[in-house]
């Protein structure tokens, strides 16, 4: 199951904060681009698709292109700003084998009780050198997230997730190589003083599972920097590409 439980507040934050702008959006489709050659009649799963920002923007930039979208949150498929969105879980994919040409996994791998499993059904369900790519933040890979700088109690929960080496290892175990694994940059908000207005504890799992302490004790951080601190918000997430 998930490290939290993406009820309606949760999705509902979601929703409202975790869509990325469309300066942001470029910079991933760039990446993306390098790894993933959309054609007519191509079918990519986004696995996880929470309320379905991605699946939109594939949508949006590749219309030849099939999005089969995937979640096991009913909250999150209520609130999708795509459609369809079907159950599902990365042990479980509603897909016939061979049938996709590729995987779309987006802050979603460290929800995965199983990477093992994971692997072997996203093998199942992939035509031959088909890639996966995860986007996340992994263990030990923390520097280039601003919200680390204003929560470092949040930095031991990130060091729970899964490894970019624990989730090679497990795909390995189905038969995939590592292609790239990369930062990409992203703007993340205007400003520090708009990420402080937006900021929403039920949007991010790492905030979640801090004590309300640490919590309240990172807002105040944050507010105090963007009353001084200019320009936009850039964070880096990481891409790996598995094939």
């Amino acid at each position: 199951m998930a490290l939290i439980a993406y009820d309606d507040t949760d999705a509902s934050a979601f929703e409202a904060t975790r869509h990325l702008r469309a300066d942001a959006l470029a910079a991933w489709r760039t990446a993306i681009g390098e790894h993933l050659a959309p054609r007519p009649g191509a079918r990519l799963l986004d696995l996880g698709c929470g309320t379905g920002s991605w699946a939109r923007a594939f949508r949006s930039w590749w219309p030849q292109v099939e999005v089969v979208a995937v979640e096991p949150s009913a909250a999150m498929r209520e609130r999708a700003v795509f459609r369809p969105v079907v159950p599902g879980t990365a042990a479980d994919i509603p897909c016939a084998d061979d049938s996709l040409d590729g995987a779309w996994v987006s802050t979603v791998i460290h929800h995965v009780p199983d990477l093992d499993a994971a692997a072997r059904e996203l093998r199942r369900v992939l035509k031959p050198g088909a890639p996966v790519l995860i986007r996340s933040a992994f263990a030990g890979r923390h520097e280039a997230i601003s919200l680390f700088r204003w929560f470092p109690e949040a930095v031991a929960v990130l060091d729970s997730y899964p490894s970019v080496a624990a989730v090679e290892e497990a795909f390995a175990g189905a038969g995939f190589t590592t292609a790239a694994c990369q930062p990409v940059p992203q703007v993340t908000a205007a400003s520090l003083a708009e990420a402080a207005a937006t900021l929403r504890r039920e949007a991010h799992t790492p905030l979640q599972l801090i004590t309300d302490e640490a919590y309240e004790a990172g807002v105040a951080r944050l507010r105090e920097a963007a009353r001084t601190e200019t320009g936009p918000v850039v964070d880096a997430l990481d891409l790996l590409v598995l094939r």
